[in-house]
């Protein structure tokens, strides 16, 4: 028989993180009891609250509802993630398309942090009880390079890099018309008030600056292959920015591209190269993350692979960029 919800009430006798007080009350794991708060089944002081970390006062009044089967249940993580490099600070993931980063009210399936503590890894708290580990992100539908920190320390230094600069990320992606020239585009991003599920340049926005450069013309199709740099980290940038110029990346029906033929089931961003300097021993490192296949294929279709060869070389794609490939040592660190 299937179970129906039950909702209960609690009235908190000391000040305590909500996760405590209700593991304390209904059992279960600790990832349950987290995943219950994080999807919005619980209300404290009356509204909803989304925080595992959330402080409950003496005297206030917790509603917690236990949905049926499968909501309740531990995700199942039925994908695994290439890991590039892994020491007892820093973890470096080449993260695929189609895998959320952490959860959210909004998300039901399994996600990055999921795939992470299913793995029994140890991981900072800094950035709240569903993003462990998590120093910066990458949308759902980009693949590419990431950092994940096993340590508060480590999460510090890497957010302090993230501030400085000293740590970023160069970007590969496939545009349905050739840019007309290499350049910088600067524009306030902000939520799009026509679409939600969109950002856009609008008034009072945040400030955001992304570097495009020309890399590489399609053969027999108007598509280019550009690379791209942040300067900054709002959500969907790189697909704004571009939108800004008329240009769209090659799957990204969100922002504009058109397939005819409905043959493209990804967007072809890729986070492609990683900077950064080791947390603990302050050593400059660069990671690659090798192109994946879903996106390969298309790439190799649309360009002619010699010149790909060379182009997506790491070092003369940072050469692009001006920067120092002194970094480099892709044996150690590719995958």
């Amino acid at each position: 028989m299937k179970r129906e919800s039950l909702t209960q009430t609690i009235v908190a006798r000391n000040a305590e993180r909500l996760d405590r007080l209700l593991h304390a009350r209904i059992g279960g794991s600790r990832s349950q009891v987290e995943r219950l708060i994080k999807r919005g089944f619980v209300e404290a002081g009356g509204r909803a609250v989304t925080k595992a970390g959330y402080k409950v006062s003496p005297g206030e009044t917790v509603v917690y509802t236990i949905p049926p089967e499968p909501e309740f249940s531990e995700v199942s993580v039925d994908f695994d993630i290439p890991v590039i490099y892994e020491d007892g600070e820093i973890l470096i993931v080449n993260k695929p398309s189609g895998i959320v980063v952490h959860p959210a009210p909004s998300v039901k399936e399994a996600t990055l942090v999921d795939w992470l503590k299913a793995r029994g890894m140890n991981l900072s708290t800094i950035s709240g009880e569903e993003r462990h580990g998590i120093v910066h992100r990458l949308d759902k539908e980009t693949s590419g390079v990431m950092v994940v920190a096993k340590n508060n320390a480590a999460h510090e230094a890497l957010s302090s890099q993230l501030q400085e600069r000293s740590m970023g990320r160069y970007y590969i992606a496939v545009i349905d018309y050739p840019l007309k020239a290499s350049g910088i585009v600067e524009g306030a991003i902000g939520r799009n008030r026509a679409n939600r599920l969109k950002m856009g340049i609008v008034p009072g926005g945040k400030p955001a600056k992304t570097r495009f450069e020309k890399l590489l013309a399609g053969e027999k199709v108007p598509y280019e292959l550009i690379g791209a740099k942040l300067f900054t980290g709002r959500t969907h940038q790189i697909r704004v920015h571009l939108a800004s110029l008329g240009r769209h990346i090659v799957g990204d029906g969100l922002y504009g591209f058109k397939s005819g033929k409905g043959t493209i089931d990804r967007i072809l961003l890729h986070a492609y190269v990683l900077y950064l300097n080791h947390p603990k021993t302050g050593e400059p490192l660069r990671f690659v993350a090798e192109i994946p296949e879903s996106m390969k294929k298309t790439v190799e279709r649309c360009f002619k692979k010699e010149k790909l060869d060379e182009i997506l070389d790491p070092c003369a794609l940072l050469r692009r960029f001006d920067d120092d490939c002194r970094r480099v040592r892709p044996e150690e660190r590719r995958t």
